[in-house]
């Protein structure tokens, strides 16, 4: 004996495919951006530093030079120095004394020009009478009486006769000589190797980009590990989200949805491979009389104690799962009805030896019913094979409860018998999933009759339409409970989920009168006439006339019932919203049919009238 675990804890996306939590793209956002602001913050604070710096090392060096130079010029320089008139001799001891000055500051030249431009004065005097060329910041300093430097790159003109060649940037000053009567008389220029103030200025830059690096890294370091930390809690609470959407909220057990989507992801598997899934399904006896009678705490700690011995008796690779309020599904996959059989017998006596307690004086007696059925023995579907497990359940009820039954135990049933088992138990399915779902369905498919019969259509047509209202929802019985009876407008991603209800109906429906049509029905009926629809964007007459029947009761109900979020509008406005809906959302020639039936007709549906006239399959019996 062979048992496959079935997945019922990942919720499914399109029918059946596996979730994932979606990557941290927000966080990763954020830290990159910060990353980029703390690269970005230190690349210009360095810039700012190293800028500051060399304009500082820059001010200080020229102020000394021009300091030194000027005292040197005011002792010694003469009048006939700037003219060229004053003694050979002197002119010498000028010179000399420049070529000290330069020698003792790592000064490359010193020049003393008269306004002319001519070279007067030269710490290199091979180069004294020549003419200096025209420069803007030598007709600044002239103009402006006021000193102008500049750095000079390697290559670029220094504007100094007999410089020596320099491989690197050079400082250049120039600084007017001022008489008291605010003359300018003559330009000293200094030229000075600016590598040294380069070095020094590099070694702070990196020593600054160094330390707000550092800095950088241990904060982002710190930010990662708190990022990390988030990320994990914020997907732990994702994944735990995405549970909960899965598990029933009283016992913590796979819920309707998440059981249905498993079972049917296991169908195609057995099928290619021939082997047999069992299914269980358990009803709690007397539930009802428990619930009305001492309250819904009661039936709670019943439905509890239920689970507990269920998930106590069940065989290895059987899951368990919540179906109904007070009945349960047991999937084993493997398993032969008649090896199932014994564990839920077993769990049945266990339950015989306990009682609710409901009190400290009154205790009252617990039983099960249950009913068992096999895939393919006893069905071909996931829909046919829980609807035979529910009608088989009904007959073990009925029977006076306290049993399980094997549905291949049962006198075989016709296949008129079977078909209408099948549309019994889908009806019953959605009616077990939400009784709004079951009471919208019932009033569509009047609705979609109602109109087929005013447009001439057939009885066949008729016949398969009805069907196809009744379960043009069928794929809601997968939507989480969360998103189906929210009170309130639906997110983006719940609407994404519910939209998938027309494809998860569609692969379920399965062995039905007229199933094309019904197929195709449920799968159209929420695509537009303008193309804007849902799931396959078909537009007029490309979408299925069974489809654009329904899409118009579909609207009538959904406008005229009361729902959590809104109450029922008045036929007449409902009418007038059809109407504006003609054209673009609905078919014009259907809509005009309608409303005028609606409004004429003797024979008109109208909302809140019971269902009655011949296809509106219900369950003769139901699970208690």
């Amino acid at each position: 004996m062979t048992t496959t675990v079935l997945d019922v804890a990942s919720p499914r996306l399109p029918f059946g495919a596996r979730p994932s939590v979606p990557k941290p793209m927000l966080l990763m956002i954020v830290f990159g951006v910060f990353l980029v602001i703390v690269g970005v913050t230190a690349a210009f604070q360095t810039f700012l530093v190293a800028q500051s710096v060399t304009n500082a090392a820059t001010n200080a060096i020229i102020s000394s030079d021009a300091a030194t130079v000027r005292t040197f010029v005011n002792g010694l320089v003469t009048q006939g120095d700037l003219n060229g008139s004053a003694p050979a001799d002197h002119t010498a001891t000028v010179e000399h004394g420049l070529q000290s000055i330069a020698a003792a500051s790592e000064i490359l030249l010193v020049e003393i020009r008269s306004p002319d431009g001519t070279i007067r004065l030269s710490s290199n005097p091979a180069v004294r009478g020549e003419s200096a060329p025209d420069s803007s910041d030598f007709a600044f300093a002239l103009s402006k009486k006021e000193a102008k430097s500049a750095f000079i790159m390697a290559g670029e003109p220094t504007e100094g006769a007999g410089l020596p060649v320099a491989s690197g940037k050079l400082i250049r000053v120039y600084f007017p000589l001022v008489a008291p009567d605010h003359e300018v008389k003559g330009v000293v220029a200094i030229w000075r190797d600016a590598g040294p103030i380069l070095a020094g200025v590099e070694k702070v830059r990196n020593d600054v980009l160094a330390v707000i690096l550092s800095a950088a890294a241990i904060v982002a370091l710190l930010l990662f590990l708190v990022f990390r930390a988030a990320q994990r809690r914020i997907t732990r609470q994702t994944l735990q989200l995405i549970e909960a959407t899965h598990l029933d909220a009283l016992t913590g057990l796979p819920n309707h949805g998440a059981m249905v989507g498993a079972l049917a992801l296991a169908i195609e598997p057995a099928r290619r491979a021939g082997t047999t899934i069992s299914v269980a399904l358990l009803d709690l006896d007397n539930f009802r009389n428990v619930n009305d009678t001492h309250g819904h705490e009661a039936g709670d700690v019943a439905l509890l104690q239920l689970a507990r011995t269920l998930q106590a008796s069940l065989p290895p690779g059987a899951t368990l799962g919540r179906y109904g309020p007070d009945e349960f599904l047991v999937v084993a996959s493997g398993l032969e009805p008649s090896e199932l059989e014994p564990y839920l017998t077993s769990a049945r006596l266990s339950l015989t030896d306990q009682d609710l307690e409901i009190d400290s004086s009154e205790r009252l007696p617990i039983s099960l019913s249950g009913a068992i059925a096999a895939f393919p023995g006893d069905a071909r579907s996931v829909t046919e094979l829980l609807s035979v497990a529910a009608v088989v359940l009904a007959e073990a009820k009925i029977s006076g409860g306290g049993q399980i039954i094997i549905a291949g135990d049962r006198p075989s049933a016709t296949d008129e018998q079977r078909t209408f088992d099948v549309l019994q138990g889908l009806v019953f399915a959605i009616d077990t999933k939400d009784r709004y779902t079951r009471r919208h369905s019932e009033d569509v498919s009047r609705y979609s009759a109602f109109l087929a019969r005013r447009i001439g259509l057939d009885d066949d047509f008729i016949e398969g339409i009805t069907a196809a209202g009744l379960l043009h929802d069928i794929g809601k019985i997968a939507i989480p409970d969360a998103v189906l009876r929210k009170p309130g407008r639906l997110t983006v991603e719940e609407q994404r989920i519910v939209k998938e209800h027309v494809t998860l109906g569609e692969s379920i429906v399965r062995n039905v009168p007229h199933v094309d049509l019904v197929r195709a029905g449920i799968r159209h009926h929420h695509e537009r006439w303008d193309g804007r629809g849902y799931v396959d964007e078909l537009a007029g007459e490309e979408i299925p006339l069974v489809a654009r029947i329904l899409a118009i009761a579909d609207a009538f109900s959904a406008m005229t019932t009361t729902r959590p979020y809104r109450k029922a509008m008045g036929v007449q406005i409902a009418l007038g919203r059809l109407g504006d809906a003609a054209g673009t959302q609905l078919d014009e020639r259907l809509v005009a049919a309608f409303i005028e039936g609606i409004e004429t007709a003797s024979d008109a549906p109208m909302p809140g009238e019971k269902p009655s006239g011949p296809g509106l399959w219900v369950p003769s019996t139901q699970v208690a």
